[in-house]
């Protein structure tokens, strides 16, 4: 895979994401039953969790993040950075076939939308203020993710 950067988010965004490896579809019903309260309102309607309300930003050993509804790997510690946001930031996926990119205009701001590519499930925003080599900030919201330690 190579780095991603800006202008292939935006492509991404506007022109239709990498087709995902497979995919994972319940019924609002299962997820409610599956996730807890908390991880429903931010993975399938969209919200966002309180900055600073995890620990996971300060989170830095080594480990694997996985989407919380369906386990797909979307992140590797190795990718993690502290930006300072108040939500878990990373550089880049583990590869572009699993987060998928919207347009995403809500709260009059112009931004863009990362999803779990395998079952839709709201991750957070991408940025275009990371550090070198993509100059990315995945900024995704801790109750979307579950961290696997090596």
């Amino acid at each position: 895979m190579a780095t991603p950067n800006w202008q292939a988010v935006l492509n991404w965004a506007n022109n239709g994401n990498p087709i995902p490896p497979c995919r994972v579809e319940k019924s609002d019903d299962a997820w409610q039953a599956e996730l807890t309260t908390e991880q429903y309102y931010v993975t399938r309607e969209k919200g966002t969790e309180r900055a600073f309300s995890s620990g996971m930003c300060s989170l830095f050993e080594p480990g694997q993040y996985h989407c919380v509804c369906c386990d797909t790997l979307l992140f590797d510690a190795n990718n993690k950075f502290e930006s300072g946001s108040g939500w878990p930031s990373f550089t880049e996926p583990v590869s572009d076939d699993v987060v998928a990119y919207h347009a995403d205009s809500m709260h009059s701001m112009q931004r863009i939308e990362t999803t779990c590519s395998i079952c839709d499930a709201h991750l957070g925003h991408v940025f275009p203020d990371g550090p070198k080599p993509s100059g990315l900030r995945y900024c995704m919201n801790a109750l979307a993710l579950k961290k696997a330690t090596d």
